[in-house]
């Protein structure tokens, strides 16, 4: 089966203003991706909305960036649901149009075991679908919910298509636990930006990769990042790991507001921080479909800080943004008209 390895961008999907799919700008998201080098794009992940889309836009969305990539690099459908039935529907769908890889999050919300996790909703995709790569998609923290090592070795023993884990539990333990139980064919990719060197460097891991989120911005950086652990170039890669952190900080972005009620905390969730930063830079995402909405000034404040550290010490990282999409750096993260729409007032 396939070896995944190095970045694989879970992209955002871009929308209109009365929030339907903006497809030109998502065809010249993927023509970005794919000039900077990454190794795939994963189609209408967390980052592109799944919970959101109606199922035919989730459908076409995953059509149109297949289309778009025209083998250039690898596609990955999120085809994941919280019932079995749409699962195998989306996943008919996108095997239909060419799509060999099929990214499967957690059932969310109803709370299945990970015994039912592996029973009722994997193995019915990964029979119906023997020669697709199922890529199960580990993330509590969204789910409620988890598919544990146990279960998923157990899948992996039986399906030879269920090769790879999206592992975003945020717990080293599991994941040494799924190396251990799972053996070292097995493909890891983290499905954290800030955890992924450690993942890539321990040798109870050894992930091969990540599907990022940062690099909906900084493909090329996440890309080489990535490339540099496998190829055993440890100081370029912790150079570049520690020029990305202020990326890697506004995944989620935290911040403390006041309210006549006294101070709360607010937590912007991705993909809102990174839909906002990546308008602000002026390539046009549009916004969330609600219930996310906008930004806080203090968050999007946050952003444009962590951004900044980024431009000042290392500019090399963001020029492709300025070439390919024609902005100026300077002025976007600098002057408040870019960026005083997105956030309440």
């Amino acid at each position: 089966m396939k070896v995944f390895s190095g970045c694989y961008t879970a992209l955002v999907t871009p929308m209109k203003k009365t929030c339907e799919v903006d497809y030109e700008s998502l065809q010249r998201l993927v023509e970005f991706q794919v000039r900077e080098g990454v190794q795939g794009i994963l189609a209408v992940g967390t980052t592109g909305e799944c919970a959101t889309l109606t199922w035919d836009e989730h459908v076409k969305v995953i059509e149109k960036i297949h289309e778009d990539i025209n083998e250039r690099c690898e596609t990955i459908g999120g085809t994941g649901s919280n019932c079995t039935e749409e699962v195998i529907n989306a996943s008919k769908s996108a095997w239909d149009f060419g799509v060999k890889s099929l990214l499967l999050v957690d059932p969310y919300y109803n709370g299945p075991s990970s015994i039912e996790i592996r029973k009722e909703y994997i193995e019915p995709v990964a029979k119906r679908f023997p020669e697709a790569e199922i890529i199960p998609y580990v993330i509590p923290g969204r789910t409620g919910t988890q598919l544990l090592p146990q279960d998923l070795a157990i899948l992996h023993s039986e399906y030879k298509n269920v090769n790879t884990v999206k592992e975003a539990t945020g717990n080293l333990e599991n994941m040494k636990l799924t190396r251990k139980f799972c053996g070292k064919n097995f493909n890891i990719l983290s499905g954290d930006d800030d955890k992924t060197y450690q993942m890539m460097t321990s040798p109870e891991i050894m992930s091969k990769g990540v599907v990022s989120v940062a690099s909906n911005v900084v493909p090329n950086a996440v890309q080489n990042m990535v490339q540099s652990i496998l190829d055993g170039d440890l100081d370029e890669a912790v150079k570049l790991t520690k020029a990305l952190k202020p990326m890697f900080r506004i995944v989620t972005v935290k911040t403390e507001e006041e309210t006549p009620f006294g101070p709360m905390i607010c937590k912007a969730r991705n993909p809102l921080p990174y839909k906002t930063l990546m308008n602000i830079l002026g390539m046009s995402t549009g916004p969330c479909k609600q219930p996310l909405g906008k930004m806080t000034r203090k968050g999007v404040e946050t952003i444009l800080n962590e951004v900044k550290e980024v431009y000042v010490n290392n500019p090399e990282i963001l020029q492709p943004i300025e070439d390919f999409f024609d902005v100026d750096m300077s002025n976007r993260l600098y002057e408040e008209k870019f960026w005083k729409e997105y956030f309440y007032d």
